[in-house]
């Protein structure tokens, strides 16, 4: 492709004349050869850079600062960003309302155990837990889901004392409750109840019109309660002595099914200790109720 430099000629030259034309074929070379030599060097720029460009994709490291390991930090970063989110904005209201409640219930809290921060399993457990609690949901029950614990030191049953651990101080009504259920359970074995030496309809079907032998009954060795004391009350503890004589262990078969369902019901208990004379920060002698202490009395 020729170019036109526009060279004026001089006077008396014209442009069909060889020697004019080879002479403005030599003011043209110049300017070709040097729009030539522009091209090539630009040429050759754009070569470089597109080979810069290739080695960037070639090598992802370089371009975007990015490894395998990074793209799945990143990734676990979004996803807990999401969930957060998930968690503040689209989180159950009655969850959190559980939530800040097991930060003081410790009975609520051992119901939802791992659940929390699931509202699914949570709304599970939950259900469960009223379930357990009975069909009928007017009835008034305040009890625990949770089995309380049972241990023995040293137990003597004509000398010793039944602690018993509830989860908070009882109030006025807990301690005629369990005062109650104490005082039932002595009075049933202060008139023989508990007596393994006749119970002959325990083994035997009630299909058939069992017979029951009066006069065996009637000859059986006679076993009853000795003496019982008042039940005692520190802060969260309770405690009662008692002398069982001559009854048999049958008679402690029948107190602990007798507060499971009271704990289970109505008054939650966490423990149940037989024997030992301390337990906890138990102080004899301290009767006052400005010290949290407070008596069921029998006699």
């Amino acid at each position: 492709m020729s170019i036109w430099l526009g060279v004026k000629l001089p006077f008396g030259w014209s442009s069909s004349c060889p020697n004019a034309h080879s002479h403005t074929q030599r003011k043209r070379m110049p300017g070709r050869l040097q729009l030539t030599s522009s091209s090539s060097s630009s040429g050759d720029a754009s070569i470089s850079n597109d080979k810069t460009l290739n080695n960037g994709k070639n090598n992802g490291a370089v371009v975007s600062g990015t490894t395998a390991r990074g793209r799945r930090l990143l990734k676990i970063r979004e996803e807990k960003r999401r969930r957060e989110f998930d968690r503040l904005h689209n989180y159950p209201s009655w969850a959190k309302v559980l939530e800040d409640a097991c930060k003081n219930d410790e009975e609520l809290r051992a119901v939802l155990g791992d659940s929390i921060g699931n509202p699914e399993l949570m709304r599970k457990r939950i259900e469960d837990r009223v379930r357990k609690k009975g069909r009928n949901f007017y009835k008034s029950k305040t009890g625990s889901v949770l089995a309380f614990k049972v241990s023995f030191r040293d137990f003597n049953p004509v000398d010793s004392y039944i602690w018993f651990e509830l989860y908070g101080s009882p109030s006025d009504r807990d301690v005629d409750l369990i005062g109650s259920a104490i005082q039932s359970w002595y009075v049933m074995g202060r008139l023989g109840a508990f007596n393994s030496s006749n119970l002959q309809l325990a083994n035997q079907s009630m299909e058939y019109n069992p017979l029951y032998d009066v006069d065996k009954g009637f000859k059986v060795m006679p076993s009853s309660f000795h003496d019982i004391s008042d039940v005692e009350f520190q802060d969260n503890w309770g405690r009662f002595w008692v002398d069982l004589g001559t009854s048999d262990f049958f008679a402690i078969d029948v107190l602990l099914n007798c507060l499971t369902v009271l704990s289970s019901e109505y008054l939650a208990i966490q423990q149940v200790v037989f024997g030992g004379r301390k337990i906890g920060d138990w102080e004899e002698g301290m009767t006052n109720p400005d010290y949290g202490t407070s008596t069921s009395r029998f006699k």
